[in-house]
């Protein structure tokens, strides 16, 4: 099983904005020297809940300042991008990166309305526009003379420059929100990112997955590396004692998902309007702190990723930094992880 780090650092006020970039940057390259596989980056506009807000500006950065790990999106919002920029910018990052990079789509946030008014998006179409994007990113990657006339996109191409130093292009990966959307990419033969779910949900959806596989008519090697290609998401905390990681662990996720919901808040009161039912909200496992948070010492920690090794993912997406934590608290959590649990799995 790989471990990897999920940079989503809150910014509470505009400004923080530069020191929470700057201490994130430094946490990826902390990340690099501690032999995480993967660093994964977020995309949400205008509430501060991810201070970089651009992961591909900002994975371009990444890849000129690291030198082992891959950088993966966990996820780009495609209906907020132009495809064939989108493209463009995968194959020049996946060239200063020398092949690290891994493209992580989603159809866009399916919580906050004012990342789509911000850009002038219908929501409406956020699937149509994923699915379309990726078909023409392919398409462009794959060669010249390429045209696609869609609903969305008429494009005449003479050939993408730079070509991508993968061949023929980076690795894709799809996020799923939900059990249907997983299992159309088992159907595909495709790796996915799943959100923070229950162990039993992460359990099942993972035994359908490979089911769904075999159904299809794909082979036992073909479905192994599918499965070691997906990750599932936890937030991460570790302390040098249990009291410490509850005591501090869990005041920082309430705060975390305090902030997540402040603007969303605001739009409903002003505008009226939003993609979540605010009058009676449900509470999925993201937002409930016994399934979305793995806290404790190193001994518990481990015991907590050992029941999701068991359950056979290729990989824990973990975000180490939450809410309005100290990037010192985050390091000292990420350097017991990797020091102390992750050799335990290896």
């Amino acid at each position: 099983m790989k471990f990897s780090n999920f940079l989503f650092p809150q910014a509470e006020t505009p400004e923080d904005d530069s020191r929470v970039i700057d201490e994130t940057l430094y946490e990826a390259r902390l990340s690099d020297e501690l032999g995480v596989e993967v660093l994964w980056l977020a995309e949400h506009h205008f509430d501060g809940i991810c201070a970089y807000v651009d992961p591909v500006c900002f994975a371009a950065a990444i890849a000129a300042t690291t030198t082992r790990i891959k950088i993966g999106f966990a996820v780009a919002q495609m209906s907020l991008h132009h495809p064939i920029r989108m493209a463009e910018q995968m194959a020049l990052i996946d060239n200063i990166s020398h092949g690290r990079l891994i493209v992580g789509l989603g159809r866009g946030t399916a919580y906050n309305i004012y990342d789509y008014q911000g850009y002038g998006i219908d929501p409406e179409e956020a699937q149509e526009r994923l699915l379309e994007s990726e078909e023409i990113m392919i398409g462009a990657w794959n060669g010249g003379n390429y045209v696609h006339d869609g609903k969305y996109w008429q494009i005449k191409l003479p050939l993408l420059r730079p070509r991508p130093f993968t061949k023929p292009h980076p690795p894709l990966i799809r996020a799923c929100s939900g059990e249907a959307s997983m299992v159309q990419m088992a159907r595909e033969g495709r790796p996915f990112m799943m959100n923070v779910q229950t162990d039993d949900v992460t359990r099942h959806r993972m035994d359908l997955y490979r089911q769904t596989q075999r159904d299809c008519g794909y082979d036992d090697a073909t479905i192994a590396d599918n499965v070691d290609q997906s990750w599932v998401w936890r937030n991460i905390f570790v302390a040098d004692t249990d009291a410490e990681a509850e005591r501090v662990g869990v005041r920082l996720l309430e705060a975390q998902l305090e902030m997540r919901t402040r603007m969303r808040r605001r739009i409903y009161a002003e505008q009226g309007v939003s993609m979540v039912d605010m009058d009676t909200p449900s509470t999925p496992a993201r937002v409930q702190q016994q399934h979305s948070l793995i806290h404790g010492s190193p001994d518990t920690v481990a015991e907590a990723i050992a029941a999701i090794d068991d359950i056979g993912v290729g990989g824990i997406i973990m975000s180490f930094r939450m809410g309005p934590m100290s990037i010192e608290v985050a390091e000292h959590s990420l350097r017991l992880f990797m020091e102390q649990v992750a050799p335990r799995f290896r």
